[in-house]
């Protein structure tokens, strides 16, 4: 591929938008497909509509990771259709469907073009997704089907048995075997994104932190990272330990919990009982941090609001060993009992040819046995400083997906330990000045679901004209669709739980 159709950027760089190559879009669909060919990925690919004009610009973000650096390009439709890219690059298929859904555009020759979220356009246009209205209703699509006899359909959701959040989930199956697995969400759509246009404001922070709930260090993080790059911050060596120790508990109460929801799907009640204990002690060492379980009110602009002092680090240090050690006799019990291996292995697999082929990141990529992680790739903060090992597997199924947790809380746990002990002294925070103006910023951060990307784009005055948010979630819905294929439907919550990709941070 021509290296120099895309402007290369780095993490946290502003470049002036000026700066962002324009080209045709042929050039521009035959830039990112050679890439993506040549073993880059698509972090994010989002339309944007300028003040002048009516035409739709499309933004391209392409995450080498070898390289450690990201291309950024630009090109503007003429029409209100384009020539799709997904019949030869999978993992834009979201993408395309989000700007067909938000702009009014038709990308032809998209395999299977139905809305994302089920929200009106974000101007009126001709030509509507979706059931052909400007306002759709969530949920309601045409949901493919499969034909034959005794194949019958399943429908899930969206309302489920617990307190969790809405999805829907089309089976076709024949007896008990899944053909196909169809998810339809939406159902939490916020508008986030939108709010952000014009900011940064007061509330910016706040949305960023209820992104994901789950994800509250993980968003705010990214987004801090964005402002302090466009104002030239440097944010104190003390606050970004603090910022990579929120981020590894947030990990390690995540991962906790859902070995423990895993232990609970397959009938395992001891390690679901012990695990859900223990995901409450690495919370409330979070608490102890901030406040907050999850993290609310720690990370701001320029750092951190929080200190910590010496009587607390031991205090958090005593109460990590103890919750380690827990942790490491409960979760041991799942690799001993043979029962547990049974349902885990050969269950819900993703070959490693697929994970790539749909750009899945994070965990469910890693236990595909994909070497990707945000904190080796393009490190930022502490990151930068200390190295924290890839944890990966190579069978891509609910084992895997098991597996690669406990590897990475074993490896949380010894950042941990090696932050808490060497805690450097200094302030907690710096001034954030004004966004630089008419330029692109983006920020990666690897939350515990995975790659989290955070791009701003900012007009004359500094205020944010465009703000695109991806969510791992975003990546990795298609992978559970496909560790469906040929599973019995009981295998399902199990399979779902595996990867437990969050409904708010796809839908925003």
């Amino acid at each position: 591929m021509n290296n120099n159709s895309f402007s290369v950027l780095h993490t946290e760089e502003p470049i002036a938008r000026g700066r962002i190559p324009q080209m045709c879009f042929a050039e521009f669909r035959r830039t990112i497909l050679d890439a993506v060919a040549d073993g880059q990925r698509v972090a994010a690919l989002f339309g944007d509509l300028p003040q002048s004009g009516d035409k739709v610009d499309l933004h391209a973000i392409l995450s080498d990771s070898t390289q450690g650096i990201l291309r950024a390009g630009k090109t503007t439709l003429e029409s209100d259709r384009f020539d799709s890219l997904t019949p030869d690059c999978p993992q834009v298929h979201l993408f395309e469907r989000e700007i067909a859904e938000q702009y009014g555009v038709t990308p032809e020759g998209h395999p299977w073009l139905k809305p994302v979220r089920f929200h009106a356009p974000y101007r009126e246009r001709a030509g509507s997704i979706g059931n052909g209205t400007t306002s759709p209703v969530i949920g309601v699509t045409d949901f493919y089907r499969v034909e034959g006899e005794e194949v019958h359909e399943v429908a899930v959701g969206p309302v489920h048995a617990g307190i969790i959040e809405p999805g829907h989930f089309r089976f076709q199956c024949h007896g008990e075997n899944v053909f196909h697995l169809e998810i339809s969400l939406g159902y939490q759509h916020r508008g986030a994104e939108r709010t952000l246009s014009g900011g940064p404001s007061k509330r910016s922070i706040h949305t960023m932190e209820t992104i994901a709930g789950d994800t509250t260090i993980g968003h705010a993080t990214a987004y801090c990272q964005v402002l302090e790059a466009l104002a030239g911050c440097q944010v104190p060596i003390r606050a970004e330990v603090l910022r990579g120790v929120a981020l590894e508990l947030e990990r390690l109460a995540n991962h906790t919990g859902d070995l423990g929801a895993l232990a609970g799907d397959v009938g395992f009640l001891p390690v679901a009982s012990y695990c859900g204990r223990i995901r409450g002690d690495f919370l409330n060492l979070t608490a102890l941090l901030c406040g907050s379980r999850f993290g609310r009110g720690l990370v701001r602009p320029g750092g951190v609001a929080f200190n910590l002092d010496d009587d607390r680090k031991q205090q958090c240090l005593e109460r990590l060993e103890s919750a380690y050690r827990d942790a490491a006799n409960a979760i041991s019990l799942l690799w001993d009992s043979v029962s547990v291996q049974a349902r885990f292995e050969g269950t819900g697999t993703v070959s490693l040819e697929d994970c790539r082929a749909l750009g899945m990141v994070g965990l469910a990529a890693r236990a595909c046995g994909a070497e990707c992680d945000i904190r080796q790739d393009f490190p930022s903060g502490i990151y930068r400083f200390t190295q924290v090992p890839v944890s990966t597997w190579h069978t891509g199924d609910v084992f895997a997906r098991a597996y690669v947790r406990w590897l990475e809380i074993q490896r949380s746990v010894a950042f941990l330990r090696e932050q808490w002990h060497a805690l450097p002294d200094g302030p907690i925070r710096a001034d954030v000045g004004a966004c630089k103006p008419d330029s692109l910023v983006m920020s990666l951060v690897e939350g515990w679901h995975g790659e989290i990307c955070h791009v701003a784009l900012t007009d004359a005055q500094g205020c944010f004209a465009r703000y695109k948010i991806v969510d791992p979630s975003f990546h990795n819905w298609m992978g559970l669709a496909l560790a469906l294929r040929g599973q019995q439907i009981s295998d399902f919550p199990l399979c779902n739980k595996s990867f437990n990709l969050s409904y708010c941070g796809h839908d925003l």
